[in-house]
């Protein structure tokens, strides 16, 4: 029992110091064979699994005839992370602890006896390298958002979300009255690289709202709420209000300091007929000043345009005896 023991460990080592110098490839004279990877998890992404989840990693001859029936195997596994083993059993579990994209290698080596036509016995031997790529991602856990509860409006506000797991491949969020899930085309998905993103908004109306966030990988979604409270602003409305008061009231007075100066000067002409010297209009144009010989013309001119004063010579009746 213990020679048969000693010969199959002799064996293993044998064929682990082949394992370097054995011919890479896949021919008709070598193992024909797949490689094959599972997981648990059943994704709907092609070479897509989980970290932190065991991998099932399977080597699957191809040999319809039995050919190699009798033959001793031995495999040498390189998971493309640093970490190598060699096994005689074709099945691994292998568990990834960080995201990435790996490849695993795999080196197979099959001895077998063979009896020769002069009678002897020689040693026979296949090999074949086979590989498969893995992308590693993690689910993700959750979304933690970190911003304001409370705001005023014409405030801008900044909310910055951070994605617990792989980086998403989009993010969509929505301001809502209530806090719930997203429907499928509800909003506008943004491409994220990172595993942070920042939003910014300004209310424009107070009241009660909740961000509903949803984010997603190529392996996983998830969503999160985040509810914020607008008030009124103190500042804003004023701001806005103070140059329209003020133009409107500027135009007010200068409409009523028109018309006052205007009846003014009306009064003025109507009261005084003596003319100023030097009079000058202020609509647009310049008088000089009156030309008139004598304030007896004047004062009929006056008479004349504003009909308030009587005429100056009264008419005389002549009676004849």
């Amino acid at each position: 029992m213990a020679r048969a023991v000693w010969s199959r460990l002799g064996r293993i080592l044998w064929l682990s110091c082949l394992l370097p110098w054995a011919p890479a490839g896949v021919a008709a004279e070598f193992l024909v064979g797949d490689l094959v990877v599972t997981q648990n998890t059943s994704l709907p992404w092609p070479s897509s699994y989980l970290t932190k989840t065991v991998l099932k990693v399977s080597f699957l001859l191809h040999d319809p005839s039995n050919f190699l029936k009798t033959a001793v195997f031995l495999y040498s596994w390189d998971f493309g992370d640093g970490t190598q083993m060699v096994t005689e059993d074709s099945v691994v579990y292998y568990n990834y602890s960080i995201i990435g994209t790996f490849t695993v290698k795999l080196k197979v080596v099959a001895e077998w006896e063979e009896v020769k036509p002069d009678a002897t016995k020689g040693v026979m031997q296949k090999t074949g390298d086979f590989s498969a790529s893995l992308k590693l991602q993690e689910t993700l856990r959750g979304i933690q958002v970190l911003g304001p509860t409370l705001i005023q409006t014409f405030q801008k506000m900044t909310v910055t979300l951070n994605f617990l797991g792989s980086p998403p491949l989009t993010v969509c969020w929505r301001l809502k009255p209530e806090c719930l899930p997203l429907e499928e085309g509800e909003c506008h998905p943004v491409s994220v690289a990172s595993t942070a993103y920042n939003l910014t908004h300004t209310f424009r109306d107070p009241g009660d709202y909740c961000f509903s966030i949803r984010a997603e990988n190529v392996i996983s979604k998830t969503h999160q709420y985040h509810r914020i409270q607008v008030w009124p602003s103190r500042i804003q409305p004023a701001v806005f209000a103070f140059p329209c008061a003020t133009l409107i009231t500027v135009m007010l007075a200068f409409i009523m300091y028109m018309t006052l100066r205007n009846a003014t000067q009306q009064k003025d002409m109507v009261e005084n007929p003596e003319p100023p010297s030097g009079v000058r209009c202020c609509c647009q144009m310049c008088c000089g000043p009156f030309l008139l010989e004598t304030p007896s013309e004047y004062l009929e001119i006056v008479r004349e345009n504003h009909g308030l004063l009587p005429p100056l010579y009264k008419s005389v009746k002549t009676y004849t005896v």
